[in-house]
């Protein structure tokens, strides 16, 4: 039916009679010429429709935004004066000499050249996908899987795929459930990430093993999650966890440099406790260069213990943030940011304006005037590296309030102040995660997931003491994402078992949910790691999209429901039936 794509046609075709088939983009009649731009997924062509080809014209009158067409024409050069340089095709139009009116086109619900409302988007998918940002977003995508399979081909790794029906495992999220028909209360889940499965591929002697595969995880959703993702699935035999960040490393810098044309420094790595401490995050933006700075020692006395309520008996801290040039806040903003850290739980945020210094003296201006001293201020300058103009935040409170109370700040005041640099790609690799947290009731869980191993010297720690064990794992973050995340992974049978009964697993559950892979583990399984990376993050920062929603051809809305189709959806009695499933009213 065509020739040629519309956003392909060049100077090169000039003279030549080319056949294209797309949507009318746009039309503009002047009386004596009608000039529409032609659209298909490749991009624009203005078409000319002249009135002396008068049958054509009359057809063309009948022309309306999206109008499925055809057309056939002679490709010319467009008067210097007309030249479109916003567009590839600008240098061109075709003179139409014949038009076909494949389909017509309601007037459209959606708005390409102005905002749409998320949840028209939504519902009408098929035609936001029309508009260009969403094509290209999706191209890129492309482009991406493309490099893996081949990066990953060349390393020897087999991509293999695993079952989508599967054992529910408690591994962290709630699993979405599928009913058996054959089975009457029993139920298959829909895989959280094939873990257990790649696993048992290294342990078939497998060796390298990849996928890009959809998981799937029941929990709240926000602007970087949806109920359904796609992750780039690697695990290798006989690799330890630098092997596994170098191969990563490497694929992560081919990405950046065939899709964004950037060249990746070597990735810099920092444990998840200094991570914590510096950053207030184990997910650092390190665009923005301004980092927690502890100055507990300056403040130990009792007389500042007092001053900022804190108690003895907890684990405190008293951190700042030097802001440059920040001096000019006024004490209306500074309100707002006392707010904003109250959110965290931090009590108070205290400051200190840096007004002007001359050899080491210093004139302040400060919300803690009445406890500060020349020679605290001195120490503080000097622990802060503060210059004249600057103003330090300061925060005292129990440690975990004031890493995430300003990791926060620091994370707002970077974009509020232009401090983060927007064009900017920083990595970084957290590891030394520790094996497990604690709740308020002394129960363990693991950090990242139970299969997780332990530095080779923790091996005793992790038994002895729970919460001070560090596992041999490792996460992935650019620009402030989480964009995969992986570790070297338990091949012994006793040591998961106790990290099962650490967890609170209880035996019986054990042997029913990951009896096959423990069983597994006692035929000779290898060493092993891997690492699982987020595909629909990596071309979100790729494409320098705000939300994960415009890298995905058919996304959830935060509720995880789909408007275009209308799902969830209820099933009729008849099927409920033979599935052995019967609906229970829920009053919330």
């Amino acid at each position: 039916m065509r020739t040629k794509y519309c956003g392909n046609i060049k100077l090169i075709h000039l003279k030549k009679i080319v056949k294209l088939c797309g949507w009318v983009h746009k039309i503009r009649n002047l009386g004596q010429f009608i000039f529409i731009d032609m659209r298909d997924y490749t991009g624009l062509i203005q078409i000319l429709f002249e009135f002396k080809n008068n049958k054509i014209f009359k057809k063309a009158l009948n022309l309306r935004n999206e109008y499925c067409i055809q057309i056939s024409g002679i490709v010319q050069r467009r008067e210097k004066r007309n030249i479109n340089k916003k567009i590839k095709t600008g240098e061109v139009e075709i003179l139409a000499n014949s038009l076909n009116i494949l389909n017509t086109s309601k007037p459209l619900p959606l708005n390409y050249t102005d905002y749409n409302h998320d949840d028209s988007r939504l519902k009408y998918r098929y035609l936001d996908l029309r508009r260009f940002n969403i094509l290209k977003n999706l191209k890129v995508r492309n482009q991406v899987t493309y490099l893996i399979r081949k990066f990953m081909t060349k390393k020897n790794f087999l991509d293999i795929e695993t079952p989508i029906l599967t054992k529910s495992t408690p591994e962290g999220a709630r699993d979405y459930i599928v009913p058996s028909r054959n089975y009457h209360g029993k139920f298959y889940a829909l895989p959280q990430s094939p873990q257990l499965f790649k696993q048992i591929l290294m342990i078939s002697g497998v060796d390298r093993y990849y996928q890009i595969v959809k998981c799937f995880r029941d929990e709240d959703l926000r602007s970087d999650r949806q109920p359904e993702f796609t992750q780039i699935d690697i695990e290798a035999s006989f690799m330890n966890a630098n092997k596994i960040r170098n191969l990563t490393e490497t694929l992560i810098k081919k990405i950046w440099s065939k899709i964004s044309n950037v060249k990746l420094n070597k990735f810099p790595i920092i444990s998840f406790d200094e991570s914590i401490k510096k950053y207030g995050s184990d997910k650092p933006d390190l665009r923005n260069p301004i980092e927690i700075i502890d100055v507990s020692k300056i403040f130990q006395n009792k007389e500042f213990i007092s001053y900022f309520d804190m108690n003895c008996n907890e684990n405190n801290r008293v951190g700042l943030l030097c802001i440059p040039k920040g001096a000019k806040i006024s004490r209306k903003n500074i309100k707002v940011y006392n707010e904003y850290v109250k959110q965290y739980n931090s009590k108070k945020l205290f400051y200190i304006k840096i007004i002007e210094s001359n050899n080491n003296i210093y004139n302040t201006y400060s919300s803690i005037k009445n406890i500060l001293s020349k020679k605290i201020i001195e120490q503080v300058i000097k622990k802060s590296n503060a210059k004249e103009g600057d103003i330090l935040f300061l925060i005292a409170d129990q440690e975990h309030i004031v890493n995430k109370s300003l990791g926060m700040l620091r994370i707002k005041i970077g974009n509020d102040l232009n401090i983060t640099e927007k064009n900017n790609w920083k990595p970084i690799w957290i590891i030394n995660f520790p094996m497990f947290k604690q709740d308020i009731n002394g129960n363990f869980s693991s950090v990242h997931h139970p299969f997780t191993s332990m530095k080779k010297n923790h091996e005793k720690k992790f038994q002895k003491s729970p919460a001070l064990a560090i596992s041999e794992s490792y996460d992935l973050v650019i620009n402030g994402y989480e964009i995969g995340g992986g570790s070297v992974r338990i091949n012994n049978a006793d040591i998961q078992k106790k990290v099962f009964d650490i967890i609170g697993i209880e035996k019986s559950i054990q042997n029913e949910k990951f009896g096959f892979l423990i069983e597994a583990l006692e035929y000779g399984a290898p060493p092993h790691a891997g690492i699982a990376l987020g595909l629909d993050r990596i071309v979100m920062l790729l494409t320098k999209s705000d939300n994960i929603r415009d890298v995905i051809a058919f996304p959830k809305t935060t509720s995880a429901t789909c408007l275009m189709t209308n799902t969830p959806s209820t099933l009729d009695s008849e099927t409920l039936k033979e599935l052995g499933i019967k609906n229970i009213k829920n009053n919330k």
